[in-house]
């Protein structure tokens, strides 16, 4: 699986999430086996740039090449430069968001709502390709199936794309409309690698490792995207990897190894968003991790009250370490307990 010029160590890839997929939970899930992580997306205009919020998603210190940045806009122009601007700052893949159903991005029509005017996403991928062509940086997309179920235009907008010269483009199975309601099809993906000869990477309800070799199988992609069922649950890169290319699934993971991972993710963590912001962000987290195991709702409800970090951890380590007298492993997740979990995280 390549991207331009770079290997990757596998095909199965953690999805850019806004609120989650900062630096400090992208390295965790390359630990645990992803072959690709993207940042969460970054914002095309200038004046929010030296803001708090954009600095730290652009935050890679540390992180292992190739770094990926997702931009988000609206303006060919301001897209093209925020492109330059984060290629400077040590990008070597730029993704352009055109995927994100959120109302506070479609409602300025950026995201998913730039699907419904075809002459400025090209315009926009056309800029951005151009702005990253003197520095041998690859351009990839990610979309939607389309804007509404009367409105699908993925494959149009694909061939599109790729004759502009971007080089991977990611389709999640749903449309603007659907949000993340309902189920993902995949009959549209298929539709969007028959039409290509780029990467396609097939994103949406791949929850499981049986669910992404069927994904594949279904849609003849060439990756797999995971988001939500990757909250709390880092570990099923390594699982998904492995059963692709065994046919046979790995145990759960110890209990002492999901403890050292998310203390070890919580440090992390405070260090890029400090006490105050630390803590407090860190609770989506921590209640992911828990919210499957043997009292973890009374442990997520305990959470709320705790406003410092050494507490936090003292808390956590308590936690697995009760769980850790008790039991080995992690209790094996079943796939439908998985769909739940993920359909909780919306």
């Amino acid at each position: 699986m390549r991207i331009g010029p770079y290997t990757l160590a596998n095909n199965v890839f953690v999805a850019p999430m806004a609120g989650v997929t900062d630096r400090p939970f992208r390295q965790l899930c390359r630990a645990f086996g992803a072959g690709h992580a993207v940042s969460e997306m970054v914002t095309s205009r200038k004046d929010l740039w030296n803001s708090l919020k954009t600095s730290r998603r652009a935050n890679h210190d540390g992180e292992p090449g190739p770094v990926a940045v997702q931009i988000a806009g609206t303006d060919a122009q301001m897209m093209a430069e925020a492109a330059a601007y984060n290629v400077e700052r040590g990008a070597q893949i730029i993704d352009i968001n055109m995927g994100c159903p959120a109302k506070k991005v479609c409602n300025k029509w950026a995201g998913s709502a730039l699907m419904q005017d075809e002459p400025l996403a090209l315009a926009i991928a056309q800029a951005v390709v151009h702005a990253c062509a003197p520095h041998g940086v690859p351009v990839t997309l990610k979309m939607r199936t389309g804007w509404s179920a009367a409105h699908r235009n993925a494959v149009t907008l694909a061939r599109a794309f790729e004759d502009i010269g971007v080089q991977m483009l990611t389709v999640h199975g749903r449309t603007r409309e659907q949000g993340y309601k309902g189920l993902a099809e995949y009959d549209t993906i298929a539709a969007v690698k028959a039409a290509v000869r780029i990467p396609v990477v097939a994103n949406g309800d791949i929850v499981s490792p049986q669910k992404a070799r069927a994904v594949l199988a279904a849609t003849g992609a060439d990756a797999v995207m995971v988001g939500r069922a990757a909250q709390g649950r880092p570990w099923i890169f390594r699982e998904i990897a492995h059963f692709l290319a065994t046919g046979t699934e790995l145990a759960p993971p110890l209990v002492a190894e999901v403890q050292r991972a998310l203390v070890a993710h919580l440090q992390d963590h405070y260090a890029l968003y400090g006490e105050f912001t630390g803590v407090r962000s860190a609770r989506k987290h921590i209640g992911w991790y828990v919210r499957s195991l043997p009292g973890g709702e009374a442990f997520r409800a305990e959470m709320i009250a705790i406003e410092d970090s050494m507490t936090q951890l003292s808390a956590v380590n308590r936690f697995f370490e009760g769980l850790a007298a008790r039991m080995d492993r992690l209790p094996v997740a079943s796939a439908a307990g998985m769909e739940e979990l993920a359909e909780e995280n919306t």
